[in-house]
Parts: C-alpha cells; sequence; structure tokens
C-alpha cells in the first residue's frame, strides 16, 4: 500500500468503519422508537375497530405509556449525548499575530500535503503532537479569521474547511529543541490528519463517541438526590452499552485515519522525519527529568520556574555531554531553532511553564506572595538553599515534639542550637555507636546508650515520644527506595504523556473505565500530598511496610516529619485553592476557558513520598545546610538531577548511600567519615530558615 493507493485505502477504510459507527448509532435510535411504533399500530388499529376488546385497549395503553417512557428516556440520552462537553487538552492557544511564521510554515505544509490546514495552533507542556477538534459549541465558536494565502481558492471553500479543521497542538519542548526542518517533518503526518478528519462520516463518528464518552463522564460525577442518582444510572448505562458496540469499529477508524496520513506524508521529508523521530525520544527523557528533578523541589517552595523550555534545551545538552549514545545531538544547536517562528519565544515559554505547573502540581493560575516565578540563575538561591534550610528546620522541629535534647551533656556551652551531630546521635543505634567513630558532642550520648543494652520495640503507644536516651532495636537494611521506581529517564523508556490519546484522554476501546473531561469537580482526582483529610498522627498503613525495616527511632521521627507536612500542606491548601479571578491576565495563558481547573493536579507526577522517602530527604538537607555552614560548600543547579552541592566548584558524591546507610541500620559510619573527608562539623550549630 503505498502512494495515492495507500492513502485512499487507509481513508476508505476508515470511512467504511465511520459508517459502521453510525448504523450502531441509527440502530439506537430503532430501538428507541419500537415501543413508540407498536403503540402507533395500537392506536390505529384500535381507531379503525381492527382491535376490538377490553384486553387491547388495556395492551394500548401499557404500550403507549412505555413508548412515552422510552421516548423520553432516549430524548434524555441524546440531549447529554449531544451537549455534553468532551474533554479538552490544557493548552496555551497561540495567535497568528505572535507567530506567523510558524502559522506560515503549517499552512505551507498542509498546501503540500493537499489537505485543510489547521484552524488554530495551541502549545502543551508535554512531548506530543496531535490534532484536537474543538467544534464542539461548549468549547466556542472556532477562529474565523479570512488569510489570504494560496490554500483559500475561489468561492472560499478551503477556508471553509480550515474553519472547521482541528486545532494542532504542539508539545511546547518540540519547539525549543527540534529545528525547523525537523519540526516540519515531525509535523508532516499530524497535520496530513486533518484531510481523514474533513471528511463528514469520519468527523460525525468522532462526535458520537466523543458525546458518548463526555455522557459517561456526566453520569459518573457524585449526585446526593437519589432521582439523580438514578437518571445518572440510567445514563451511564446506555451510554457504556454503545461505546461498547462502538470499541472495534472506532478502533479500525482510527487506525486507518493514521495510516491514510502517514502514507500521505510520506512524500515530505521522510528522510529527515527518520532523524527527527530520535529528537523525539531525547526531548522526553530530558522533558520528564527536568520536571521530576528540577522543577517539582521549586514547586514545593511555591516558586515555579518561568523558562522550563529553555531548561530542557540546557538538559538536553548537557545529556549529550555526559551520554556517548547522544554525541553529535549538540552540534544541531548552530541550526536555527523551530522556537525562532515565534514572535515572543519568552512569553510563550512562560505561559507553558505556569500551566506545567497547574497541572502537575496544582499552584493556582495567579501568582503572589507564596507563588511567583523563579529565574534560573536564581534557582540555587531562591529553591535549592531555600529547600534544604526549610527541610533542617522542620526536622528540629519534630525533633523537639519527640522530646529529644538539643545538645547531649558534657558539651560546651553555646553548642545547644539546631546541630547535625543532635539527629545523629539520635538516630543512631547502640551496636552501631559503639563501633563508629565518635566526635566531639556525642561522647557521653554514645556512652549512654551504650551503657543502657540495646533497645526493645516499644509497646505502648507513647513510644513515639520516648526520650532521646531510650534506644530503639537494630534492624536489618532494606532495599533502596528508588530500586522499585521504573526510569525515568533515557529515550527507550515508554510513558504515557497526557498529550497521548490513548494515555490521557479518555478511550474509545476501554469504555469501562471512561474518564471524565479534565477539572470534573464532582471526580476525584489523584494529587501528589493532598491531605484535605484529617491529618494522620501516625504512619499510614501503606507506611508500614516502608518502615518496618528500619529502627525504631526512624520509624518515629519519619511518622513526625510526614505528619507535620500534612499539616503545613493542609494550612496552605486554601491559600493554593483559590479561584482565578477575572481580571485580565497577561498576552499569552492557559485556555482556561476550555477547562475546569477547580480539582487539580490534574497530572501528578509523583505519587506521595513514602516516609522513609521524607526522612531520608531531611537528613539529607541537614547534612547539606551543615556542609554550607561549616565547610564553605555550595548550593547548585544540576541540569539532570536537580540540587546538588558544590565542593571547590565540583559536584559532591557519595552522599545518598552514607544517609541511607544511617535511616536504614542505624549506623552512622560511612556519614561521618565522608563528612570528616570534607572538612563537614556536625557538632556547629546551623542557619535555618
Amino acid at each position: 500500500m503505498t502512494g495515492i493507493g495507500g492513502v485512499e485505502m487507509g481513508a476508505q477504510a476508515a470511512r467504511s468503519r465511520a459508517l459502521a459507527v453510525l448504523r450502531i448509532r441509527s440502530r439506537a435510535l430503532a430501538v428507541a422508537l419500537l415501543p413508540a411504533a407498536a403503540a402507533v399500530i395500537l392506536l390505529v388499529g384500535g381507531s379503525t375497530g381492527h382491535l376490538p376488546g377490553g384486553g387491547w385497549d388495556v395492551l394500548r395503553w401499557v404500550v403507549s405509556v412505555l413508548a412515552l417512557c422510552v421516548l423520553l428516556a432516549a430524548a434524555g440520552v441524546a440531549l447529554v449525548v449531544a451537549r455534553s462537553r468532551p474533554a479538552v487538552t490544557p493548552t496555551v492557544t497561540v495567535a497568528e499575530e505572535s507567530a506567523p511564521d510558524l502559522y506560515r510554515m503549517v499552512r505551507d505544509l498542509a498546501d503540500r500535503l493537499d489537505v485543510p490546514a489547521p484552524s488554530a495552533i495551541a502549545l502543551t507542556p508535554d512531548c506530543d503532537s496531535w490534532l484536537e477538534d474543538r467544534t464542539h459549541p461548549a468549547h466556542g465558536p472556532p477562529p474565523a479569521e479570512k488569510h489570504h494565502d494560496d490554500l483559500a481558492g475561489p468561492g472560499g471553500a478551503a477556508h471553509r474547511r480550515s474553519a472547521t479543521a482541528p486545532v494542532l497542538v504542539i508539545g511546547s519542548p518540540f519547539l525549543w529543541w527540534m529545528r525547523v526542518g525537523e519540526l516540519r517533518a515531525v509535523l508532516a503526518p499530524v497535520v496530513a490528519g486533518t484531510g481523514p478528519s474533513a471528511q463528514p462520516d469520519i468527523a460525525a463518528a468522532r462526535r458520537f463517541i466523543r458525546g458518548l464518552d463526555a455522557a459517561v463522564a456526566v453520569a459518573s460525577a457524585g449526585r446526593r438526590d437519589p432521582l439523580s442518582r438514578v437518571a445518572c444510572a440510567g445514563l451511564g448505562w446506555a451510554s457504556r452499552l454503545l461505546l461498547r458496540s462502538c470499541r472495534g469499529h472506532a478502533a479500525e477508524m482510527e487506525r486507518g485515519v493514521a495510516a491514510a496520513a502517514a502514507e500521505r506524508a510520506q512524500a515530505v521529508d521522510y528522510g529527515l522525519r527518520i532523524v527527527a523521530q530520535e529528537q523525539v525520544g531525547l526531548a522526553y527523557a530530558g522533558w520528564d527529568r527536568l520536571l521530576t528533578r528540577v522543577a517539582l523541589p521549586a514547586w514545593r517552595m511555591g516558586r515555579w520556574p518561568s523558562r522550563l523550555d529553555v531548561g530542557v534545551v540546557a538538559a538536553l545538552t548537557e545529556l549529550s555531554r555526559r551520554d556517548r549514545l547522544a554525541e553529535g545531538f549538540a552540534s544541531r544547536l548552530g541550526e536555527r531553532p523551530a522556537c525562532d517562528l515565534l514572535e515572543e519565544p519568552g512569553v510563550m515559554d512562560e505561559a507553558v511553564s505556569l500551566l506545567a505547573a497547574r497541572l502537575f502540581h496544582g499552584g493556582p493560575a495567579e501568582t503572589g506572595a507564596d507563588w511567583s516565578p523563579v529565574g534560573w540563575e536564581e534557582y540555587p538561591e531562591e529553591v535549592v538553599d531555600r529547600t534544604w534550610r526549610t527541610d533542617a528546620a522542620r526536622l528540629h522541629r519534630v525533633l523537639d515534639t519527640l522530646g529529644v535534647r538539643r545538645a547531649a551533656e558534657g558539651t560546651a556551652p553555646g553548642t545547644d542550637g539546631p546541630t547535625l551531630a543532635r539527629v545523629l546521635d539520635h538516630l543512631t543505634t547502640p551496636d552501631a555507636a559503639s563501633t563508629a567513630p565518635l566526635t566531639a558532642g556525642s561522647d557521653a550520648h554514645a556512652a549512654a546508650e551504650t551503657q543502657n543494652g540495646p533497645g526493645i520495640p516499644p509497646a505502648d503507644p507513647d513510644a513515639a515520644r520516648r526520650p532521646a536516651d531510650d534506644p530503639g532495636p537494630s534492624r536489618p537494611p532494606y532495599d533502596d527506595p528508588d530500586a522499585s521506581r521504573p526510569p525515568v529517564d533515557g529515550p527507550g523508556v515508554s510513558h504515557p504523556a497526557y498529550g497521548d490519546p490513548g494515555a490521557s484522554r479518555p478511550p474509545v476501546d476501554d469504555p469501562d473505565a471512561p474518564q471524565p473531561p479534565y477539572g470534573d469537580p464532582g471526580t476525584p482526582h489523584p494529587s501528589y500530598g493532598d491531605h484535605a483529610t484529617p491529618v494522620p498522627t501516625a504512619p499510614a498503613e501503606d507506611d508500614e511496610d516502608d518502615l518496618a525495616d528500619t529502627t525504631a527511632r526512624g520509624a518515629a521521627l519519619a511518622a513526625g516529619l510526614t505528619a507535620q507536612l500534612a499539616r503545613e500542606e493542609a494550612e496552605a491548601r486554601p491559600a493554593g485553592a483559590r479561584a482565578p479571578s477575572s481580571a485580565p491576565g497577561p498576552a499569552a495563558g492557559p485556555d482556561a476557558a476550555l477547562w475546569d481547573d477547580r480539582a487539580l493536579p490534574l497530572l501528578p507526577l509523583q505519587p506521595p513520598r513514602t516516609g522513609r522517602e521524607i526522612l531520608t530527604a531531611h537528613i539529607t538537607a541537614m547534612v547539606c545546610c551543615a556542609a554550607m555552614d561549616t565547610a564553605g560548600a555550595a548550593p547548585a543547579l544540576d541540569w539532570l538531577d536537580g540540587p546538588s552541592l558544590l565542593f571547590d566548584g565540583a559536584r559532591a558524591a557519595d552522599l545518598a548511600p552514607s544517609v541511607l546507610s544511617l535511616v536504614e541500620t542505624g549506623d552512622p559510619g560511612p556519614l561521618r567519615a565522608w563528612m570528616t573527608e570534607l572538612g563537614i562539623r556536625p557538632e556547629k550549630p546551623v542557619r535555618l530558615v
């Protein structure tokens, strides 16, 4: 299947499947009209005297009432299917006046492919591109500007097609990382999809499928009154039944459309597209790493990086420098980047960065004292340093609540401030303390623990509040918390992205597990650190296994840190969850009118951290604070790993295994040896936030 014949075969296959979907819709309508037809026959037979008798009269009334009920139910379902708002991906619309070169390139591409041009262009914080239909009345009328180009022929037929054409959604990392030719090659198969989308039967079948999916989302919304629950149950049953019937035909229709678009796009930059596909995988690896390692710590501190797309270029350049597999990719940077097609790339980057923060973390729509942008040059001081000192301060507050002494007996005066030695002494088990090298300020405490002997696990509920000189049991180590996580970097790793129609938008081939429209207020959404429920005072049941193999003191400290974080997030949630104001925003911003943002984050990056992960992060932060205040270390930003610690311009290494040894086994030996080598003094007080 090659050339024009392949395109026609794919389009015909898609159209035949679309007709099958429409036949299912017609059959459903016929089934709904069947009782009404029977009632008409009975009424006509009675009026003409062909069906006399009391039995026929009773049957006429029963069938007529049944027909009326079925018609009302069918009309209600049809009304909901037609008027329900389909799911729309949150994007930032790119106006033509802000990117005339980009629009010109897309129209030229559509002209070469002999397909209608997309009606608009939008950006999304994702490494994917697709076409999205926004012709539903709930999404507002499509743009009606008249473009004076070669696509508009006599009578404006081409313009009328483009007015109802889908919107081209482009992943913003592509614009900053790819070159102009690579972007055109990657967009060619996507733009070619506007041809089958303009076919009336395929468009009607897609509208029907999206309407059914939106109806299922409406039926899934929580209702309080019994009448509404009954009505939603019937609506959901009918919609799911129709979706199951259309499942196979809809999937084959989309395959036919994709095959036709891919076959048509082979004539445009085919060789360059093969090379550009390598950049797609590399861009995804860098984007995922940037969000999880760099952006997420800033979002947790109430700061959102305002140049994420610029950051992904820096991250990928660093990856090209480190990874031999990526050699040669950085040489492309001398060519013209695709972001040059935008008039103001900085404004677009800022708008997409704010949208990414809202989607992946749930930040507010407006900047304020607790939610402000941060530049990459300010990141080490504003994010890394503040994060470490905030975590260290939280760690010492929890130690205060657990009754841990500020300083051990016999220490010099003036050393009762927040010190790293306090943390080490509290978490050190007696067996480990007898073999670990001691520093000033910890000898008396370690001697007291050695005299008491190995601790016994407490059986009373006040075990978490025992004094610091009551040792806990020594337990065997357990696996690295990062060992069970899937890899997040590397171009060969497959990740579902919310721009992927099979991963984020409600799939047409899985009606039994529908997803509601973005931001449906009646549907619960997963949220990172969602502690709207009562604040726990003990580790959750899911964390019991995570903390089972650690020391008793480590488990108690992790439980206190988890509860303290929950309280802080619950207090900050009302300020962060405020509704956006009606004041006009910046020139470029998220399309808030197209999606409901009352349930954020829509796509959390990571699940809530376990107690062990929280404890490890806080101890690491305390060590870094001690290194900065006593050994002259400095906070820094690593584009691939996020916050990092620098000694004399070189990145510190081997800190994570030493901290894990303390957390898992209560052995401070590796950590003390690491600090001694670098000149870090744990007995000195540190500056906290």
